[in-house]
């Protein structure tokens, strides 16, 4: 199943399932699901997955239409309906957004370019990738060696489809990760429910990150982008992609094969997932959370800075149709914000 938000001018949501180039609007069948968050609580009230949900409504119904690929094509503002996330949270304060690294094989090779210099020993990105090798796919019921991870931010810094990817002025440069996203919402009962995966861009700042890895915290506090599918039948095995960077509809980078899923990665997604959800105060009822779990290629290194306009595309075929962002560098001076006295 492949479900889908759409946004409308004045604040109006659809929630919707991709047919092909049709959405069928679930919406027009049950009007409380104006958000995939409120599907997921309806099934769980009625002790019945989201799939079988969604069955029943649809069972002699005939719901309102949409043109797929027209709306996939929209931009955001389109008065004819956009593509949203397709998992959010009506409050952003209660969507959690992290993810984790040096989770695939081969994917050390660009992060250790960042913080190695040709006369060092062992760099802390080789160590804890070895980590991995070693402990990270543990035998059912066993704790494995614990990943990278790191906190992004809330769903204010959530963008979806052909939403624009900011370069804030205080920015050495944006930097694209095309990663699949753990898609999960926390049950009234404290347990984490993964509904699916989605494409993700998790936008980073690999420049801050090169003149000091201890700076890899704040150079994840940027934007990022999922979508535009939610895929809740996707198992995560092997998973083929590609991304790439134009400019002015010239190709400045192609990632070639982009590799992920259990097969290609050096942790099981049970450790990842046990180690997000291992914290209690990631396990507060109600919260959706959206995990990166990381990439093998970046095309830090092989081109320029970015710039206004440029455009970063992530396709994975079996996830449904790209993921496609324009970016925005926020141009003006570096002003020390004024804290005042409360």
């Amino acid at each position: 199943m492949h479900l889908i938000q759409i946004g409308l001018p004045g604040g109006e949501r659809r929630v919707g399932l991709v047919q092909g180039d049709t959405a069928l609007d679930l919406t027009s069948l049950q009007a409380r699901w104006t958000h995939v968050y409120h599907l997921f609580l309806d099934a769980r009230n009625q002790e019945r997955s989201m799939a079988d949900s969604v069955a029943v409504a649809l069972q002699g119904a005939q719901p309102a239409r949409w043109n797929y690929a027209s709306l996939w094509a929209a931009y955001p503002g389109d008065p004819e309906g956009w593509l949203l996330p397709p998992l959010d949270h009506p409050d952003p304060g209660h969507c959690v957004i992290g993810g984790t690294g040096l989770t695939h094989l081969g994917s050390t090779k660009a992060r250790d370019q960042m913080h190695k210099s040709s006369d060092m020993p062992e760099t802390d990105s080789e160590k804890m990738f070895r980590m991995g090798l070693e402990g990270g796919k543990p035998a059912p019921g066993e704790r494995g060696v614990a990943p990278e991870c790191f906190y992004k931010g809330n769903g204010t810094i959530l963008r979806g489809h052909h939403a624009p990817l900011d370069i804030p002025n205080y920015a050495q440069d944006g930097g694209e990760e095309p990663e699949i996203v753990g898609c999960y919402i926390i049950g009234a009962d404290g347990v984490p429910y993964r509904l699916g995966f989605a494409v993700g861009n998790e936008w980073a700042d690999h420049a801050i990150e090169r003149v000091n890895y201890l700076w890899l915290a704040p150079s994840k506090l940027r934007d990022c982008a999922v979508g535009p599918e939610l895929v809740t039948d996707e198992p995560f095995q092997d998973l083929r992609g590609r991304c790439r960077i134009t400019r002015d509809g010239r190709v400045m980078y192609d990632s070639g094969e982009l590799l992920t899923g259990e097969a290609n990665m050096s942790h099981t997604l049970a450790n990842m997932e046990d180690h997000h959800f291992k914290h209690d105060q990631f396990r507060v009822p109600g919260d959706v959370h959206l995990y990166f779990f990381g990439t093998m290629k970046l095309s830090f290194g092989q081109r320029g800075p970015f710039e206004t306009g440029d455009v970063v595309e992530i396709a994975f075929p079996s996830m449904g149709r790209p993921l496609v962002n324009p970016v925005h560098r926020l141009d003006g001076e570096q002003i020390p914000l004024r804290i005042r006295r409360a």
